[in-house]
């Protein structure tokens, strides 16, 4: 049976070593699902395999041979969760994309809030546990970890973390992600000027397999956490970032260069003082970091791929000419492209 044609809806659904869930998971998005599309709508459902070595991909081929509505893409090995939504979106059609965890811990009878929420005119909406079913020991390191996203992004989403989320697929087209970034496509896309929504959501209680989660994914989101407030506010201008550590750097060299020379010409010896070497050193440094900037500003000038803005619309209005090779007097007509 040939696969749907454009589908209203997209599921990107990355998974590892869940072969006790694919299949429940699927029939619930299809019962949830079912009463939201119009006659002719149908949807898609993409599982991306991250390097399972149990029977996932298995049970994945067979919902692939059963249902023309699902897909199966398998990466050559665990390359992390921001790597296989990647390829999930690139693959997706929806107008509308979901990502949710395979693990069933999200509840797919959701996705009717989650699309009434959208029609709101949001362009993103993310899933927030309310009252997670977790232990303390991943509860605890996601709520420091939100705290910090709110502070340092601006973002006040109650939990960036959350798998569950609905996007308009022209969020997707103008979000890059790589890295572990994934948990951050809310805050790249309202830098982006998209306009972000949030639902509280049902969460359970893991029935099948274990958790991924380690002490080494709270630091990765930490050193993630850095890389987008620093794309947030210097990705392009970066001189603007290393031109002022560098001119304080700098300046504070020259201060205390200055103080030497006041007392060197007092008659006091400087020579053998620690604060000479001090001054030297933070000169060399700041002029070292200004340059620094001012090559990072030329790198990405020239390696500038994508457009500073986001496109919504354009209307173009067609003036009334005299076209090559138009019969005399013939003009074309103006009209108005959106």
């Amino acid at each position: 049976m040939p696969t749907p044609a454009n589908p209203k809806l997209s599921f990107v659904i990355p998974f590892m070593n869940e072969e006790a869930t694919l299949e429940e998971l699927y029939v619930r998005i299809a019962d949830a699902v079912a009463p939201t599309l119009a006659a002719g709508e149908t949807f898609e459902v993409i599982f991306i395999d991250d390097g399972s070595t149990d029977a996932s991909v298995a049970v994945a081929e067979r919902l692939v041979a059963t249902h023309p509505q699902v897909s199966l893409l398998e990466l050559q090995g665990n390359f992390g969760k921001s790597a296989a939504l990647a390829a999930g979106f690139t693959r997706a059609r929806g107008r509308i994309v979901f990502t949710l965890d395979a693990d069933l811990q999200d509840d797919p009878k959701e996705i009717p809030r989650f699309l009434a929420k959208l029609e709101e005119g949001f362009d993103l909406v993310s899933g927030y546990k309310q009252k997670r079913n977790d232990p303390i020991t991943k509860v605890l390191p996601s709520r420091v970890f939100n705290w910090l996203v709110r502070s340092a992004t601006g973002v006040k989403l109650h939990d960036v973390n959350c798998g569950f989320k609905a996007y308009r697929d022209v969020v997707l087209k103008n979000v890059r992600l790589y890295g572990e970034l994934h948990r951050f496509v809310p805050v790249l896309a309202h830098w982006k000027r998209f306009r972000i929504g949030e639902i509280a959501v049902e969460h359970h209680a893991r029935r099948f397999g274990y958790s991924k989660f380690g002490g080494g994914r709270f630091f990765r989101g930490l050193m993630d956490l850095l890389t987008v407030v620093f794309l947030l506010r210097y990705g392009r201008r970066p001189a603007h970032f290393f031109g002022a550590v560098g001119t304080l750097t700098l300046v504070l060299g020259l201060a205390v260069f200055a103080y030497l020379c006041v007392i060197w010409f007092m008659g006091q010896s400087i020579g053998h003082r620690p604060l000479l070497i001090l001054a030297v050193l933070l000169i060399v440094v700041g002029v070292q970091i200004l340059a620094t900037g001012l090559i990072a500003e030329l790198i990405v000038h020239l390696a500038r791929t994508e457009l500073p803005y986001v496109l919504k619309r354009e209307a173009v209005h067609e003036v009334a000419v005299l076209g090559p090779g138009l019969p005399h007097g013939e003009a074309r007509v103006p009209v108005m492209h959106t």
